[in-house]
Parts: structure tokens; sequence; C-alpha cells
């Protein structure tokens, strides 16, 4: 008798790679607009994208509190060049997988209980 939880398999789903795609992105332009405007936390520029981009992964993969520290580190000038918003995507994906591994369960942005009975 085989334990049906070490044999679940989680992968991304399509809003999960999306989101994925957009916080790679996000860290890019971020990575490229920061030295035109090296004001930290008084650049709207940053703002409008980090704005933009926190209402998309909300849309794409709900609230979680590892979106705060993407906020609160471009705060403070050079900070903002780590990428933030793949880290705390990367770590949803993490904590997501890690649940669904623990209790069968499949959460948003991973590969829906229909999708995965199709394979």
């Amino acid at each position: 008798m085989t334990d049906t939880h070490t044999d679940l398999k989680v992968t991304p789903g399509p809003r999960m790679k999306v989101a994925l795609g957009v916080a790679i992105a996000a860290d890019i332009l971020q990575l490229i607009v920061s030295p035109l405007v090296w004001e930290g936390a008084a650049s709207p520029v940053d703002d409008i994208i980090d704005f933009g981009v926190a209402a998309v992964m909300t849309i794409l993969v709900g609230w979680h509190w590892e979106f705060m520290p993407s906020f609160f580190g471009k705060l403070i000038p050079g900070i903002d060049l780590a990428p933030l918003w793949t880290l705390a995507i990367a770590n949803v994906y993490r904590k997501q997988k890690k649940l669904a591994a623990s209790t069968g369960a499949f959460q948003p942005g991973s590969e829906s209980a229909s999708e995965a009975q199709q394979k």
C-alpha cells in the first residue's frame, strides 16, 4: 500500500506561471528604472510599478503576507535592487506546494484537481 501524500505531485498552474513571469518582469524593470530615479521611497515610478504588481499578484494568486517585504524593501534605497517580487512569488509557491503535499489540497495558482485528474 502506498501513501497518497508522498505520491502527490504539485506543479505550478498557469496562474502561478504568469505571476512568476510578472514578478520577474517587474524586478527587471525596477532594476533598469532604479538608477534613473534613485529617490527610494520618494520615487513615484517605483510606487506605480509596485502597486500595479501587487494588484496583479493578488488577482492571480490571492493576497499573501510574502508581498509585504516587497513594499517595505522599496523604502530603503539599494534594497530595491534585490528581486523581491520574484522571491515573494517563489516563497508563495513553496508554501502552497508544502501545504498541498501535507494535506492533499490544491491552492489557487497551482494545478487544479481537475487538471491533475486529466493527467
